[in-house]
């Protein structure tokens, strides 16, 4: 079946290119990339790093509490004479 997809330049002329470099068309690429997207059913798992993106803002607080104690630490250490 033939269908027409509305596709940014540049988004384009990146998916040919790397087409190019496999030794595939584009409309072998095209279907190998929705496959792809298909088989994960469009989670995240997919993209591992993806499933800690955003949630590490809760460490933001221990790592300003740690960065404290470094700098107590530090504050204490003697200098060399």
């Amino acid at each position: 079946m033939k269908t027409t997809v509305d596709i940014p330049t540049f988004l384009l002329r990146r998916a040919k290119f790397v087409a190019a470099e496999q030794g595939i068309s584009l409309q072998e690429f095209v279907l190998e990339a929705t496959r792809e997207k298909l088989s994960c059913g469009g989670r995240i798992e997919g993209k591992p790093w993806m499933a800690a993106f955003g949630k590490l803002r809760r460490l933001k607080q221990e790592s300003a509490r740690i960065d404290c104690l470094i700098e107590q630490e530090f504050e204490r250490i003697e200098p060399e004479r």
